[in-house]
């Protein structure tokens, strides 16, 4: 079904809406934020929500294009305020070089803070790609977590950002170290994580910083609470509903799902589960005083619809329960809420674009 752009405000508080219209969308655009924000912490972050946005997630050749306004308008009038932004330090620097950096490249992460200030968005930036780490094929040249060359460029990296965006209040912008640190030992993660987070503050000792979890995102890291910075994990167990078909995971044979999710005698996910298992944890992090976020969840294009609103809305009850924001992995995409290609939805189309009205609308709601 096509709707007019009256209709869609009307549906959805939609695009690239004047201070006017705004003022006038239905109720839940009372939830937007009124006024400047207070400076958030990273023992309590905001409860921010919102989108994983991919313009830079994996190098592109010919180069990567700019980061959307009209994703920051649409975002924000729908009611969200959260961007994440995982970025590949490819992007903006040479195979060769890896520690001169491109400033093309960089404008387009400059105008995307831009947009979330105009938007009341906040940016968070994140090392998807680092040097010296991804989860994500191909893998990186160097270690990371071994050589000392990989580190001091990865710190090299995060000077030049915390120079470049300092003075940039924390209600707008947080740095969030590199995505998803496999199963590696806390000590060695606290190592890697002291040092970028001295590159930093040494060049802009008051930017809100986020750590991703260990074991890709879903072990908290209590070593790291020393550093005074927060701590994302992940939204996406049990993996067969969240990745279900997903050839990265090798989950093309996995049996369709259904939620609650029954792997055996014994091995049942539901809401229970997950609070135990993906809420509990991260509670008692918190209690060290570490802020808590969700910096990536979602269910990948194949899930069958009504399974994944399901699991969704278990989800998002037990983090607005737990004061915990979210980003969705992505806006755009297969796991999204535009053009996510799945074919048992009945899209509303928008400028070109395919709506996934109900995800949407559940997501308001959290």
């Amino acid at each position: 079904m096509r709707l007019s752009r009256r209709q869609f405000v009307g549906r959805t508080a939609g695009a690239t809406l004047s201070a006017a219209a705004l003022s006038a969308v239905p109720a839940f655009a009372a939830d937007l934020p009124k006024g400047p924000s207070p400076e958030p912490s990273a023992r309590k972050l905001p409860r921010w929500r919102g989108f994983n946005l991919l313009e830079k997630f994996v190098k592109r050749d010919g180069g990567n294009p700019p980061f959307l306004e009209r994703d920051f308008e649409w975002i924000s009038a729908w009611g969200f305020d959260f961007v994440r932004l995982p970025m590949s330090y490819l992007c903006w620097t040479d195979p060769s070089d890896w520690l001169r950096l491109q400033e093309d490249e960089l404008k387009h992460i400059d105008q995307a803070i831009e947009f979330g200030k105009r938007h009341g968005v906040h940016v968070c930036l994140n090392f998807h790609r680092a040097p010296g780490y991804c989860v994500n094929p191909p893998p990186e040249p160097l270690d990371l977590w071994k050589d000392q060359k990989a580190l001091d460029a990865c710190a090299h990296h995060w000077t030049a950002f915390a120079r470049r965006y300092k003075g940039i209040p924390n209600r707008h912008l947080s740095f969030d170290l590199f995505n998803e640190p496999n199963d590696q030992a806390e000590d060695n993660y606290a190592r890697i994580a002291r040092r970028l987070v001295e590159a930093i503050r040494a060049e802009d000792p008051n930017r809100l910083i986020i750590a991703d979890g260990l074991k890709w995102g879903n072990k908290p890291v209590p070593a790291l609470a020393p550093l005074g910075i927060a701590q994302s994990t992940r939204g996406y167990q049990p993996m067969r509903i969240s990745h279900h078909k997903a050839s990265w995971v090798n989950g093309q044979n996995w049996p369709e799902p259904s939620w609650p999710l029954e792997l055996g005698p014994g091995n049942t996910w539901d809401k229970e589960r997950l609070r135990r298992e993906q809420i509990a944890p991260w509670q008692a992090l918190e209690k060290m005083g570490v802020g808590v976020h969700v910096g990536e969840w979602g269910a990948y294009q194949f899930t069958p619809h009504a399974v994944a609103l399901a699991w969704m809305k278990d989800n998002l009850d037990l983090w607005k329960e737990a004061g915990w924001g979210w980003a969705l992995w992505n806006f755009r995409g297969s796991f999204g809420i535009l053009d996510s290609g799945r074919s048992d939805v009945k899209y509303d189309d928008w400028n070109g674009h395919r709506l996934d009205r109900a995800m949407l609308d559940l997501l308001r709601q959290g």
